[in-house]
């Protein structure tokens, strides 16, 4: 590599994991280490102190998380370009991380050349992604969308959330137990869930349901 060293910030609320990424890079003159944070909420102060090209992200950590510190840093304009380094592989880390603007994301199962390899690809704003985590993130993009639940089974399910019972709610909607069943299984089916607690607490959760509906 030619030019001026890619500017480095490390984020992970361990000291011990920072202190082993700083010897990492800081033993090559192709990096440079110009700050580190423990936390989401010093990671954006950091960033925004000395606009780094790439930032190191854990993403579970104390307060702020690393998710949140990456959208906060993107709503700021922010043109660091944020790689994520986690033990984490789930569902529910990747895609959000994504989504809020992350460039690539990387397991610290990596290796040295690789995690180099990645932060040069980051400074140049090209994507890395761990092969599980592309293996992730594809099967949940190709995911199909779910049909909208319909006026008469968001009604069913809100008459569930009130306590009613199949053959109450079938009394209050003027139509037959064996209806209200129907409406139910796909709801379930829509939702994703099989019984009826799910289906209402995913329903509250998505904004299907309001307390007052």
């Amino acid at each position: 590599m030619t030019g001026k060293p890619i500017r480095l910030v490390i984020v992970d609320d361990h000291p011990v994991v920072r202190d082993g990424l700083r010897g990492m890079f800081t033993g090559d003159p192709d990096f440079a280490v110009v700050g580190e944070a423990g936390s989401g909420t010093e990671a954006v102060t950091v960033v925004e102190s000395v606009r780094p090209d790439v930032v190191l992200m854990d993403l579970r950590m104390p307060g702020m998380d690393g998710v949140s510190a990456i959208r906060t840093l993107a709503d700021r304009g922010s043109e660091a370009r944020v790689l994520v380094l986690t033990t984490y592989d789930t569902d529910s880390d990747v895609l959000p991380a994504v989504q809020a603007g992350a460039t690539g994301y990387l397991l610290k199962d990596t290796s040295r050349n690789e995690l180099m390899r990645a932060v040069r690809s980051a400074a140049a704003g090209q994507a890395t992604l761990s092969p599980s985590v592309a293996g992730k993130l594809m099967g949940q993009l190709r995911a199909p969308e779910r049909e909208p639940l319909s006026q008469r089974e968001l009604e069913v399910l809100g008459l569930v959330a009130r306590g009613r019972s199949n053959r109450e709610a079938a009394r209050d909607l003027f139509i037959s137990e064996a209806t209200v069943k129907t409406h139910l299984l796909h709801a379930y089916a829509k939702l994703g869930v099989s019984d009826r607690a799910a289906a209402v607490a995913v329903a509250f959760e998505r904004g299907l349901l309001t307390p007052g509906r």
